[in-house]
């Protein structure tokens, strides 16, 4: 018997997740935009374990702290709308600094995967959507067979999808580079879209 019931419809259920746009897309779009493919591949190396960690999680029972103790689920939604905000500001702040010799550099693979990471575990909503997957797919009983499969279908999914979305984007950046004010104008964009979704997580 297979331990993931319907798997088709999981698959989807995750794509569809990854399709809507978020801090998690924000930041592997970006980090494509300014330092190239490198760079969007080790954001998408963070949002893929920072997957990994909420699976496991909601796999150790952690839906059930947070089911019972509110006070859990909003500090850890301040602590996001925080993190967010701030990066946001910084993204928005160093738009002058973009042309500049010492912001060619790129960030170390390390540092660009923490920073997706952070992204991802700040971010209720990925929590609370592998807790919700787990009940709705996994078929009793939850046996370490059914939390490779769920891995290896998620991680799979989120990195096809996310690696097109390094090649997209990488290819639209080489294009817009001959317009002057496009990266400029991208990246103020994306801060004020961080922003947003730091006050969304907040209000909703």
């Amino acid at each position: 018997m297979q331990p993931i019931d319907q798997p088709g419809s999981f698959i989807l259920a995750v794509l569809v997740f990854q399709m809507i746009p978020g801090p998690g897309t924000l930041t592997i779009l970006r980090a494509t935009a300014n330092h190239g493919v490198r760079a969007g591949f080790a954001s998408v190396a963070g949002t893929l374990l920072g997957g990994l960690l909420c699976m496991l999680a909601a796999a150790s029972g952690l839906e059930a702290v947070f089911r019972g103790q509110p006070e859990a689920t909003q500090a850890l939604k301040w602590a996001g709308s925080l993190y967010l905000a701030w990066m946001g500001w910084r993204m928005v702040a160093q738009v002058g600094e973009l042309h500049a010799p010492q912001a060619q550099a790129a960030p170390g693979f390390g540092r660009l995967l923490r920073n997706s990471l952070a992204i991802s575990l700040t971010n209720p909503k990925v929590l609370l959507f592998y807790f919700a997957l787990l009940p709705l797919f996994v078929r009793p009983p939850f046996t370490a067979m059914s939390l490779a499969t769920m891995v290896g279908i998620v991680t799979g999914t989120s990195l096809l999808y996310q690696g097109g979305l390094v090649l997209a984007g990488n290819s639209v950046m080489r294009r817009l580079r001959t317009l002057p004010s496009a990266r400029s104008t991208a990246q103020r964009l994306a801060g004020v879209a961080f922003i947003g979704f730091a006050v969304k997580l907040l209000v909703f």
